[in-house]
Parts: C-alpha cells; structure tokens; sequence
C-alpha cells in the first residue's frame, strides 16, 4: 500500500518535509482565514480544536499556525502554481474579497497577507 506521508512516500533518495510556522495572534481567526477565505482545510488542530496550533493544508501547501503573543515576527511563503491553479486562486480570492497586491520577489507575484501580516507570495512569471 502506498503511503501519502512525504516522509514514507519515497524511494532510497533523502526527502525534507518541511511546513512553514506562521506565528498568529489567534488562533481560531487566523484558521478561518485559511479555511474560509483561502480554501485551505484544517489537517490537525493541537486538544481536539481547544489549542493554539493547528495546520492548514492546499494542495500540498502546508502551514503550522501557533498562536504566541511572544512573537510578533511575520513569516512568508512562495508558491509556484500552474497557469490553471493561479487563475482558480485569483477566481477565488476575488469571490471571497480577500486583498492582494502584485509585488515583486524576484518574479512579479500576487502578495496575500494574513490578519498577523503573514505572506503567500504567489509566483505570477514562469508557471509551472
């Protein structure tokens, strides 16, 4: 049986799964964000959704958010998607009123922000 975990699923060659942390103010607000606004589904949520981490996952785009009021730092992700997956995200984001901005980052890219002012830096040139 084939396993889905990226750690398992995978032949002699060394994998890195990695999941970005974004540092939240709260917890519940900025899970609805990802889930609500963003299309992302909620993978785990730390004491049965009483907790303050969670994950959020999208097509293999997997973000842990902790809620800490020590931290205030914003982090930021890169996405590369196709021609098809940019303009179903932008689809989206325009039905559900979410801001973007265009912005450069070595490619010219859509900027989504969290409500902690987290990034998603959708790649815009040479997709995929």
């Amino acid at each position: 049986m084939k396993s889905d975990n990226p750690i398992t699923n995978h032949s002699d060659e060394q994998v890195w799964y990695m999941r970005p942390i974004f540092f939240v103010a709260d917890i519940h607000t900025s899970r609805e964000f990802y889930v609500q606004k963003l299309g992302f589904v909620t993978k785990w949520h730390e004491a049965d959704g009483k907790g303050t981490v969670c994950q959020v996952d999208r097509g293999g785009c997997e973000i842990i958010l902790c809620q800490d009021s020590n931290r205030s730092n914003q982090s930021r992700v890169f996405l590369e998607l196709s021609k098809a997956g940019v303009d179903q995200l932008q689809l989206e984001l325009a039905q559900r009123s979410v801001p973007t901005k265009k912005a450069w980052w070595g490619y010219e890219v859509l900027q989504i922000e969290d409500p902690d002012g987290n990034q998603l830096l959708v790649c815009l040139e040479n997709l995929l």
